[in-house]
């Protein structure tokens, strides 16, 4: 017997509104199946597979190298931002890769006849790592800990005539299960130097492996590439230039690029596709960003392997109140799915991201993969540092159409580099401290799982087939919204896990 209950994605999106992820809700369906057995592997690209949808922001305040690294170890990737030079980008894609242990240290160097003056000079490293040159080219010849330069006495003193002297230590390729038993092996070491193609390329704390030993285990060992390097895109704009920063970003092994434009659909981007493509066959490019099938159809004629979905619906863009243009971000996923599917197309959901709920209504709506910036920042991973401001610990977070970072370069993503008025389309404010994407990114695919399985969908591919057929949506209305949430309280403390 069938019931008219709800309404089918088709008829839903049909009827002339543009509707967010909090407007609609999706009635649930049969679980016939435990939540252990619902896989959210997925594709990025035509040619790129994740082992989770989450794909981190190219934004200047999101994602460097720490945030690509801990997304490739979780089984997603992270898109660097153009908003530096491309030697610079290009370094940050190099020092990603470089090893496979979740965690990025930035290690200092210095050389055997240099001293430590200021406990500034350790940065955010453990130690110093002392090779023959003073740089990571150089040979490992020895250490210097934090703890033993502030027992010394004369701080002038040479490296040489207090350091440790070691030439043990690990691979490049070591993960952490590998680093778990290297470390219990080494019972009397604290740190290791990680070692790549005779470059010094990290180093690695007991205190880092054993904080991570208490964080959830990640799945299948992320997203690794050919080289058997974690996977690590990076954003590139439209204007000639950037063909000298593509050059650079494929030169360090980057695995696909992201065309960074505010509204995808224009010759500058149609003819970078067919650049990118013609000049470097074998390199995956994504276009967007988009939100109506005409303007997909443009960029999937070009050659796109994948379509950047979203305008104006992030936390800190302006787009839509400035441009009046865009779309709601759970009507653009809809329609653009649709049509990308025709051609095998996977979209990436960019923007209004701000809960695990979201994630659930933005694969099933067709979305294979969800790009977030501001979900992340405010992470132990993302850049820049904590400041407290009555009494919390804060990030930074911009917009990068903001005009702050467009000083930086970002202009160019909403076509005004060549303009002299400069019309801001993001703001910058700031975001709580989260703890790390380690920690808290697996309980959200946890709750991603469960929201499947409510819907009884046990795959990715089964809720895309299902919002074609069974699936069924209703619009909530304010008051619906509201009830939807904790309400009713005098006061209440969410935590999310």
């Amino acid at each position: 017997m069938e019931f008219e209950d709800g309404y089918s994605a088709q008829k839903l999106f049909h009827q002339g509104y543009s509707y967010t992820y909090d407007d609609i809700i999706f009635l649930p369906g049969y679980i016939g199946f435990p939540v252990e057995q619902v896989e959210l592997s997925t594709k990025l690209t035509r040619n790129i597979s994740l082992n989770i949808p989450c794909v981190s922001s190219p934004m200047d305040t999101v994602t460097e190298s720490s945030m690509a690294r801990a997304m490739a170890a979780l089984g997603g990737i992270g898109i660097i931002h153009a908003n530096i030079s491309p030697s610079d980008q290009a370094s940050l894609v190099k020092a990603a890769k470089s090893s496979r242990f979740p965690v990025l240290s930035n290690p200092v160097f210095r050389s055997p006849s240099d001293s430590i003056i200021s406990i500034e000079d350790f940065a955010d490293a453990p130690c110093i790592l002392i090779t023959d040159s003073g740089d990571c080219r150089g040979k490992l010849v020895g250490y210097v800990a934090k703890s033993d330069w502030m027992n010394l006495t004369d701080k002038e003193t040479q490296l040489a005539d207090y350091m440790v002297e070691s030439h043990d230590f690990a691979p490049w390729d070591c993960d952490l299960a590998r680093m778990i038993c290297y470390f219990e092996e080494k019972a009397e070491k604290e740190f290791t130097p990680i070692i790549k193609g005779g470059e010094t390329v990290d180093v690695t704390g007991r205190e880092d492996v054993e904080r991570l030993r208490g964080y959830p285990r990640l799945v299948r060992g992320g997203s690794v590439g050919p080289d058997g390097e974690w996977m690590v895109g990076a954003a590139i704009g439209t204007r000639e230039v950037d063909k000298e920063r593509l050059q650079h970003l494929v030169k360090v092994g980057v695995n696909v690029v992201v065309l960074n434009s505010s509204q995808g659909n224009s010759l500058y981007q149609i003819d970078m596709i067919k650049y990118v493509k013609k000049t470097y066959p074998e390199l995956d490019v994504i276009g967007g960003n988009v939100v109506t099938m005409y303007q997909a159809d443009n960029l999937i004629k070009a050659g796109v392997d994948g379509l950047r979905v979203g305008m104006g619906s992030g936390s800190i863009c302006t787009t839509q109140e400035v441009r009046a243009v865009g779309r709601g971000q759970a009507t653009a996923v809809y329609k653009v799915s649709s049509l990308a599917s025709q051609y095998g197309v996977p979209i990436i959901a960019d923007g209004g991201i701000s809960n695990s709920g979201h994630i659930v209504k933005a694969l099933s709506l067709g979305a294979s993969t969800v790009m977030m910036g501001s979900f992340l920042a405010g992470s132990t991973e993302a850049p820049g540092a904590y400041v407290v401001q009555d009494g919390r610990r804060l990030k930074k977070y911009r917009g990068m159409g903001s005009l702050e970072a467009m000083t930086k370069g970002s202009d160019a993503r909403y076509l005004g580099d060549t303009s002299k008025l400069k019309i801001a389309q993001g703001v910058v404010g700031a975001v709580a401290d989260k703890g790390s994407v380690l920690k808290f990114v697996p309980y959200t695919m946890q709750a991603v799982k469960q929201g499947f399985q409510d819907l009884g969908a046990q795959s990715l591919r089964d809720a895309h087939d299902m919002i074609k057929t069974s699936l069924r949506l209703e619009v909530r209305s304010g008051a619906a919204q509201i009830e939807g949430g904790v309400h009713g309280l005098v006061s209440f403390e969410k935590k999310p896990f």
